[in-house]
């Protein structure tokens, strides 16, 4: 399965997975291997009405049928694009934080490879995303940047790392993520496309203020 191999489990042993995942992302919201079989284990249904909707999409059946990956072999060019688009944008988030696209854990629990891909397109995505809402990657914006997605997939994972992502803020990050950054992230989340049926690598080299007002995307205001 995309990266990995396929592991099967009857409803017992995913139960286990599930809960033992949920357990440990919540001590330690840092294991993003937890937190991804969490979010196979317990996301099957929302995967299925994603790929669904992807099928009815003209990019997202373009996705389904040529099967992009995000890495770096795939998205390096971005690095060479004019500083105003989608594609430079990237990666100057991407190169700030020294993060790489190759970093994203394998899909081990899907029980088809379809779903697998959709699973692995929403983890590999999530970096996009970042860049078109500016978001930063502290605590406080990938709890914000969760309820988007939660809102785009349902996954009950998105939620459960947001229920877990607030009960660690101090006294003022909850204030702020409350009162400024939820409110504006279901707003944001509800007015924009579907956003896993956007071939986004086919719009690197877009502008990257057009590209927002194409996919109904408005970025998080910056914070009082």
């Amino acid at each position: 399965m995309i990266g990995g191999s396929r592991v099967r489990l009857n409803t017992w042993q995913q139960t286990a997975v599930a809960v033992g995942s949920a357990v440990g992302a919540l001590l330690d919201p840092r294991r993003a291997d937890l937190i991804a079989a969490l979010g196979e284990t317990t996301g099957k249904p929302a995967f299925e009405r994603v790929l669904e909707r992807m099928r009815q999409s003209t990019e997202g059946r373009a996705v389904l049928l040529e099967r992009p990956r995000v890495i770096s072999a795939n998205v390096g060019h971005a690095w060479d694009l004019p500083p105003n688009t989608f594609g430079a944008a990237y990666a100057r988030f991407m190169g700030s934080r020294n993060f790489s696209p190759d970093d994203r854990p394998p899909v081990r629990f899907m029980e088809t490879d379809e779903l697998a891909y959709v699973a692995m397109r929403a983890r590999e995505v999530h970096d996009f995303w970042h860049t078109l809402f500016d978001l930063p990657t502290n605590l406080i914006g990938e709890s914000a940047l969760k309820v988007i997605e939660f809102e785009q997939m349902y996954l009950p994972m998105c939620m459960l790392s947001v229920i877990g992502g607030t009960a660690r803020f101090n006294p003022k990050q909850r204030n702020l993520f409350y009162q400024h950054y939820l409110p504006w992230a279901i707003r944001a989340g509800m007015q924009c496309t579907d956003l896993m049926c956007v071939y986004y690598e086919r719009h690197f080299d877009e502008d990257l203020e057009e590209l927002r007002r194409k996919l109904g995307i408005f970025p998080a205001p910056a914070a009082p």
